[in-house]
């Protein structure tokens, strides 16, 4: 077995496929292995079954095979996008023919190879990443290679019908370390040359198998779900990913550029076994004339989920995918607004527009930026500048709009008409929320503590620059970043100095409620945009606004 992962330094230690060169006990397996719910590789795991020597294709396994279970008729995966086969219906359908068929193709295909072996001089082994393409059929004669002996049941405790291969059962056993489990189902699967299937995930616990031949095996934890596009939840290949691996459309899947940075390669040869956890997408190359069975069961936590309990899990799920999805988002835009520049509270430092500033904010208070006593002396420099970098943007903003005097709230009332239908056209066309924020970059910027001083100074010194940066300026970043050093603010205080810091605060609006509005509204867009990437990125479900 070989393994592999891409920009290694992208894969968590701790969701790295293990590797036992024998076999665990069932107790290490039940305890060790399958709690962690990561890829583990067993090596020899099925070499004492009587598959393994009777299968081999190379050493007259096929003949064994027709003559135990030829008769059988199995469902075939057909395909004309062979050699890979796609999970979804509309790529495939399954066709009954005669497993002594399917067997004959492949003595046929095993005469070619010998001839070919035997007149070449100079051999190469094979490689198991070959250049698949849709043409490779296409100019076939023989479309045997269009058929994939592909999940055929050996056994299948889901489904009353007959299993097709039930005959092979006695040439295979379960393995010992996987104890008592209660199977869903036993599985053959066989190709004639090679083949791919579409990279997708299972809802069970997957132990694969190789009798003969070998398999290389391209694995995703159920976290890189977004850089692999699933299928929407509501379709009949939801589990299955959208995404080409080898050559993405990254003008429709973008972030399948960094799919490989988060998957681990693996080959398995024959008498080698995969854990595959429920959930990890994989891909599965299969090198000529390979024989695998798998056995899948359900996981400790699904045969545990209560039903009645369904709609309180989703809900929690959801809500837990919210909130990483918003703590990236903040880190995406903290990269942003931070990249390659510095703080613009700094870089506005003793610009030109300094004079303006004074003679317009001295009118708001009765103390100016010059003030001499009180909160304002006392903010260092650095606290100041941040104070100045703010004030500066709502009369920018004033200046802009054409309001060229002391800021109040009647003159600013009209910008948060363009404002509010900016970010109502966020909700409905998924424009980014961080782009040219320099609100929310001064919020992200500020501890807690700090900005709680600076905030009191607006309270005391410019309430109408504050009442207007509020209800007018505040996007949903910067109510989000807000409340967050609300938070921050909350736990290194007392609760009398909170309570007196919220009463200043909002004192100094007209409507209180109106301010509190415009911050909780905010932050709902804020999380209503974290929400519709989850369902984006995690369930392929788009939606346009709220409700």
């Amino acid at each position: 077995m070989e393994s592999e992962a891409w920009e290694e330094g992208q894969v968590e230690e701790a969701l790295r496929v293990r590797q036992f060169e024998n076999p665990p006990s069932p107790e290490d397996f039940s305890t060790e292995i399958e709690p962690t719910n990561v890829p583990a590789v067993i090596h020899g795991a099925v070499k004492d079954w009587k598959a393994f020597s009777k299968w081999n294709p190379f050493n007259g396994g096929l003949d064994y095979l027709e003559e135990k279970a030829g008769s059988a008729v199995v469902e075939a995966m057909y395909s004309k996008s062979a050699p890979v086969f796609y999970g979804n219906l509309r790529s495939h359908e399954r066709v009954p023919i005669p497993f002594s068929t399917f067997i004959a193709s492949c003595k046929l295909y095993l005469q070619k190879v010998n001839v070919v072996s035997t007149s070449t001089t100079v051999t190469e082994e094979s490689s198991l990443e070959p250049s698949y393409s849709k043409e490779v059929c296409s100019t076939s004669v023989d479309t045997s290679d269009q058929f994939y002996i592909a999940q055929v049941p050996i056994l299948n405790t889901e489904s009353k019908e007959r299993c097709q291969l039930e005959i092979l059962r006695e040439d295979i056993q379960m393995p010992v370390f996987i104890g008592m489990k209660t199977l869903a189902s036993v599985n053959l699967w066989m190709n004639r040359t090679r083949s791919r299937s579409s990279t997708h995930y299972d809802p069970h616990h997957n132990l694969l198998c190789v009798v003969a031949g070998s398999k290389e095996v391209v694995l995703w934890p159920p976290s890189a779900c977004p850089f692999l596009y699933p299928m929407p939840i509501y379709g009949e290949a939801s589990n299955h990913s959208a995404v080409d691996i080898e050559n993405p459309n990254l003008s429709f899947h973008g972030r399948a550029k960094h799919s490989k940075q988060y998957s681990q390669k693996i080959i398995l040869h024959s008498g080698d076994a995969l854990f595959i956890p429920e959930g990890w997408f994989h891909q599965v190359d299969s090198n000529e004339l390979t024989i695998a069975v798998n056995f899948w069961w359900k996981s400790n936590m699904m045969s545990s989920m209560l039903e009645h309990m369904d709609g309180y899990y989703l809900r929690r799920i959801l809500s837990r995918l919210v909130d990483k999805e918003m703590n990236q988002m903040l880190r995406n835009s903290m990269v942003h607004n931070f990249k390659g520049t510095e703080n613009p509270a700094v870089t506005r430092e003793g610009s030109e527009g300094d004079h303006d500033f004074d003679s317009n904010h001295q009118k708001e208070g009765s103390k100016g930026i010059c003030g001499k006593h009180g909160l304002l002396q006392q903010l260092e420099p650095h606290a100041l500048r941040l104070l100045y970098e703010l004030l500066s943007l709502v009369h920018d903003t004033v200046k802009a709009s054409g309001q060229d005097q002391a800021v109040d709230s009647n003159s600013l009332k009209d910008l948060s008409v363009n404002s509010r239908a900016e970010y109502k056209q966020i909700a409905t066309d998924g424009s980014c929320l961080m782009e040219n924020d320099p609100v929310a970059s001064i919020f992200l910027a500020v501890e807690p503590l700090l900005l709680h001083r600076i905030l009191l100074v607006l309270v005391h010194h410019f309430p109408r620059s504050l009442e207007a940066l509020i209800l007018h300026m505040l996007s949903p970043t910067a109510a989000e970043v807000l409340t967050r050093k609300f938070d921050g603010m909350d736990q290194q205080t007392t609760k009398e100095q909170q309570d007196e810091f919220y009463q200043l605060f909002y004192s100094i609006f007209d409507d209180q409620y109106a301010a509190m509005d415009s911050i909780l509204n905010g932050k709902e867009l804020f999380a209503f945009q974290a929400f519709r990437n989850v369902l984006d990125q995690y369930l392929g479900v788009s939606i346009n606004k709220p409700k």
